[in-house]
């Protein structure tokens, strides 16, 4: 009799512990079968409701309308576009432009002949010649750019020791050929004086940063 009762405790204890483990599988199973039982949402509302709404969009034309109204509101606000080239926009004091080399106030070229451009230049776009005058100082007898070499990183006007060169504010520089790309020291010279009121604003305005 004892050994029946503790068989039976025992197989009670087993029914107990499998149990939970049998328990999400049957709860899993029970609501697979209830989702399939069920019957699926109904969808004819919504896609009537959508149906009517094209419907009435292609046959009042509302985007047609609604465009209008829009481009009638835009006409009156200020424009964004500029008509260039006779209106341009605001351009930098750090803008890197075309080349120019400056002079100083007395007309005297600021330009010492050190090479410190074209040694620091990444593009090996700058070639110069120098020679020393009678009085000892030091001038460039050739100063070319290959402005088509140049990737205008301004490496060359921030090792000047003088603000010799520098790139200008100007843009719109365009040509039909190579040739007139490879500026000498002329037309550098040239560059300098024709912006030079604004190479000299663009120069103060960011003295304090230098």
């Amino acid at each position: 009799m004892r050994a029946l009762a503790r068989n039976v405790a025992l197989n009670g204890l087993r029914a107990g512990a499998a149990a939970p483990m049998r328990a999400p599988w049957a709860a899993a199973r029970t609501l697979a079968s209830s989702s399939h039982n069920s019957p699926p949402p109904s969808s004819k509302k919504g896609s009537l409701d959508e149906a009517l709404d094209n419907l009435a969009d292609n046959l009042f034309m509302t985007e047609l309308f609604r465009g209008s109204i829009l481009a009638a509101e835009q006409y009156s606000q200020p424009k964004v576009t500029l008509n260039y080239p006779f209106e341009k926009g605001p351009i930098s004091p750090r803008f890197r432009g075309e080349h120019a080399l400056r002079r100083y106030p007395t007309g005297e070229e600021r330009c010492i002949a050190c090479k410190l451009c074209e040694a620091v230049c990444p593009a090996q776009a700058i070639t110069i010649e120098a020679e020393e005058r009678a009085d000892g100082s030091r001038r460039t007898t050739r100063y070319d750019i290959d402005m088509t070499k140049c990737i205008y990183c301004g490496f060359c006007a921030e090792a000047c020791p003088v603000d010799a060169i520098v790139e200008g504010p100007n843009f719109e520089f365009a040509t039909e050929t190579h040739e007139e790309l490879i500026y000498d020291k002329e037309k550098l010279l040239a560059n300098g004086d024709r912006w030079a009121a604004a190479i000299d604003a663009n120069l103060a305005s960011e003295a304090r940063y230098r």
